[in-house]
């Protein structure tokens, strides 16, 4: 099965990982995920949900740094989207490293928030249930048909605090200014890989890494310009590869303007953690639970 995965890719990760550390990436990859999924607690709440799992005989055990975060035992994603609670938007199918980047965001109410590739809504909606609905909510997608998923999904989730602006991010005016942004820029996927796609040589291609690698660096200049001195933003990837992630910042940082942020919230260290390059950042290496993600805090300096 290991031949699946393109060469190059596996010469990447040897490199900055080595060949232990590269085996259990390739496990992960080949690991059929468990279906997670987090309570929507502007519609429901965590004992109504488990009522409902309990009535459908649904097996379910919880992570240890989030309540609302579900992992589901005995059935698939097909089980999980009949059931009225999913019909009625009380709860949103996510992974649960994508359910990471709002945690680590800690969106105050009343304050304003910057989503920067927002579509299809999970981290948005997410943000929305953190800070109750009481905050302002810009949630950008460059792509049209995303930015109509998106919307539907913000509308079925009870979202009233936000609002989608069908744009490329890196076009926002400098005129307006936020105190979060969460930054999950587009990415090469190297931490979701589907290995039996019969396809993934042709799509996985390093001219992916390349173009990626290019956004997303416009994308973080953009959202430090954007964001008010002094306050904290996100930035994260479902890959694994440092030219997507350390670089990335690292190249950011020698601009002078910003600091990392060290991550700390309670039940992180449970995590399957990849050894990062930058001191404070999380790499999530992908296994049954977990697809590969990374995640930054950054803090905009105060100009003296």
């Amino acid at each position: 099965m290991e031949e699946k995965i393109p060469s190059f890719l596996k010469e990447k990760l040897e490199k900055q990982y080595g060949k232990d550390i590269t085996s259990k990436i390739i496990q992960g990859y080949k690991t059929q995920r468990k279906v997670t999924f987090r309570v929507n607690t502007l519609k429901s709440n965590i004992e109504e949900i488990e009522k409902e799992l309990e009535k459908s005989k649904i097996e379910y055990e919880k992570v240890p740094w989030s309540k609302e975060a579900f992992i589901i035992e005995n059935v698939r994603e097909k089980e999980i989207k009949n059931l009225d609670s999913y019909e009625k938007g009380n709860i949103y199918v996510q992974s649960l490293s994508s359910m990471l980047p709002p945690i680590v965001l800690e969106p105050k109410e009343g304050t304003d928030i910057l989503d920067m590739a927002a579509a299809p809504g999970g981290k948005t909606t997410q943000i929305a249930t953190l800070v109750n609905n009481k905050a302002s909510i810009t949630a950008c997608e460059i792509n049209k048909i995303r930015a109509e998923r998106l919307k539907y999904n913000i509308e079925k989730q009870g979202v009233t605090c936000s609002y989608v602006m069908t744009t490329d991010a890196r076009k926002i005016d400098n005129f307006f200014s936020f105190d979060k942004i969460l930054l999950d820029a587009p990415c090469s996927g190297s931490g979701t890989l589907d290995i039996n796609n019969l396809k993934l040589s042709e799509i996985f291609t390093p001219k992916l890494i390349q173009k990626s690698t290019a956004s997303q660096f416009a994308l973080l200049k953009k959202a430090i310009n954007l964001l008010k001195q002094g306050k904290e933003m996100v930035y994260s990837t479902c890959s694994i590869l440092q030219e997507e992630n350390e670089q990335i910042i690292n190249k950011m940082l020698s601009y002078g303007n910003i600091e990392i942020v060290p991550i700390e919230f309670e039940g992180m260290e449970r995590l399957p953690l990849l050894p990062s390059k930058i001191k404070g950042t999380l790499c999530v290496r992908p296994n049954e639970l977990y697809e590969g993600f990374f995640i930054a805090k950054i803090r905009k300096k105060k100009l003296n």
